[in-house]
């Protein structure tokens, strides 16, 4: 099956939102199927607003959000979270005071499945969160919190997962890590990801389409193989 032919998990319209009555994003449109959809733009773009008003933390003031068919633009942030949406915000994304295997647990109160199975699935996936389950989140380094956050999302068992920059801050160790495991979540479970990132040449490198925003507006949507420097730059506006 083409990727034209595949069902759209998402699909956006006319999206505007933004903060205080500021307008930050401006008449979006765009559509995910089961891919990695990375977006890029530099620091104040609409990244992290994109994303926010994707996992319904931030109102819509026009546009409408479409998850699996259904218009989910006014539903509460926990609604969207039971019907498949997972979201991993740019900062630590952990309850501080709660252990690893705490934190997993409460990701794990919206699914089916047995939270074992889940905690087990995400102990092959970061293993080094079964040495570390019994250790408060507040005391991890950043790519082990990271981690958690990853995970916890991930507990749900979600048909769409957002990522706001999950490298942000990050050694160049944990950099490569954290790329490796978004390609291996799409592949092997089967996942729609939003990716919003700022470091193009490693997000390049896993996504299959990319968009790139530009205060607040689309600059470019097309496939990640066909971006080219140009593009790249102008919408950085470099």
């Amino acid at each position: 099956m083409s990727e034209e032919a595949l069902p759209a998990v998402l699909e956006v319209a006319g999206l505007r939102s933004g903060y205080h009555g500021v307008t930050v994003l401006k008449d979006l449109d765009f559509t995910v199927r089961n891919e990695i959809f990375t977006v890029l733009g530099a620091n104040g773009a609409g990244k992290t607003t994109l994303l926010a008003t994707l996992a319904r933390l931030i109102p819509l003031t026009a546009g409408t959000i479409r998850f699996q068919g259904e218009d989910v633009s006014a539903l509460a942030p926990y609604r969207t979270a039971a019907r498949g949406i997972g979201y991993v915000p740019q900062e630590s994304g952990t309850f501080a005071d709660l252990t690893v295997l705490e934190n997993l647990k409460i990701g794990g109160m919206i699914g089916q499945r047995s939270r074992e199975e889940r905690i087990a699935e995400v102990f092959d996936l970061f293993p080094v969160l079964r040495k570390l389950q019994a250790q408060t989140a507040g005391t991890l380094s950043g790519g082990e919190s990271r981690m958690v956050a990853c995970g916890r999302a991930l507990m749900q068992d979600p048909k769409l997962l957002l990522l706001d920059e999950p490298t942000a801050g990050l050694s160049p160790l944990y950099v490569d890590l954290f790329f490796d495991k978004i390609k291996e979540i799409h592949e092997t479970r089967g996942v729609a990801i939003v990716l919003a990132e700022q470091n193009a040449t490693k997000a390049l490198e896993v996504a299959d389409r990319v968009m790139v925003l530009s205060l607040g507006q689309a600059f470019a949507a097309q496939d990640a193989a066909e971006v080219t420097t140009q593009q790249l730059k102008e919408g950085y506006r470099i």
